[in-house]
């Protein structure tokens, strides 16, 4: 396990990390844009299939539905990812070295991004009509990427409380720099829980990333060449929410240690004043 001066080397490169993200590009913040093109083009059938799964993805929220991972799954992957024997349990991962943790997250990010490719590959030979599925998708995608993030660092994706988390990570990576500073404090809060339990909006949170996303997309439009900019850009989507996640937990995680260290510093302090 990592000492105070370890944890806070950690805290220290997260939070330069959270100092490094910028606001969307001047191009990005038009992300509604290539929609508000697609919605005048695109058939209604279609348009409907986009709002049931999108319906579908929002019964994540209060269930986990489709989406939600298998923890006994996704620990045995961790599991065999470090090498180890016997059936891993949460209580099990929230004691392993940071390093551990990293090494399964990141793993889990890199197999969630190629399958994302082949994903955006496939959706991508139909242009405009396979683009209006692939949205809901790679949102599904999304999820459970953050899902095995958090699985990696000890944290229970069926916990709701813990579900709100992802969506708030997921809503990080796809909001400007104003965004995502309101964003990280709410998710540093000492009163955390309040603000997990006031979240509205949900269906917002997934249209933004859906809209932010579009220009993205765009070129994807274009049958068979929209193979090669589907790849690439579903790819690229998963690594940077896995990323946000990969950095959101591992603070908490440091936060949690070093809360813990501090207290126990606390414990031994007491017991060696002398008592009048």
């Amino acid at each position: 396990m990592e000492n105070k001066d370890q944890l806070r080397e950690e805290l220290q490169t997260i939070e330069k990390w959270e100092k490094d993200q910028k606001g969307l590009f001047f191009w990005e913040k038009l992300g509604r844009i290539p929609f508000m093109m697609l919605d005048k083009v695109t058939p209604k059938f279609l348009h409907n299939k986009i709002n049931d799964l999108l319906d579908e993805i929002a019964k994540y929220i209060d269930t986990g539905g489709q989406y939600l991972v298998n923890n006994d799954a996704t620990l045995d992957k961790a599991s065999k990812l470090l090498s180890l024997d016997g059936k891993l349990t949460l209580e099990d991962v929230q004691t392993f070295p940071l390093e551990n943790m990293d090494k399964v997250a990141n793993a889990f990010i890199v197999t969630r991004a190629k399958n994302a490719q082949i994903q955006g590959a496939t959706t991508g030979i139909g242009g405009i009509f396979t683009l209006a599925i692939d949205i809901p998708l790679i949102l599904g995608l999304t999820l459970k990427t953050i899902q095995e993030v958090a699985v990696a660092y000890g944290y229970d994706p069926t916990d709701k409380e813990e579900r709100i988390f992802m969506v708030k990570c997921m809503q990080f990576t796809s909001s400007d720099v104003v965004g995502k500073k309101a964003i990280l404090e709410e998710l540093t809060a000492p009163k955390r829980e309040q603000g997990f339990s006031q979240l509205q909006g949900w269906r917002e949170v997934f249209m933004t990333y859906r809209d932010n996303f579009g220009w993205k997309k765009l070129f994807q439009m274009i049958p068979i060449a929209g193979m090669i900019f589907g790849a690439y850009m579903n790819k690229t989507a998963i690594q940077d929410v896995g990323e946000a996640a990969n950095m959101l937990y591992k603070k908490r995680r440091v936060l949690e240690r070093l809360e813990r260290l501090d207290n126990l510093d606390l414990l031994i302090t007491d017991k060696k004043e002398p008592t009048t």
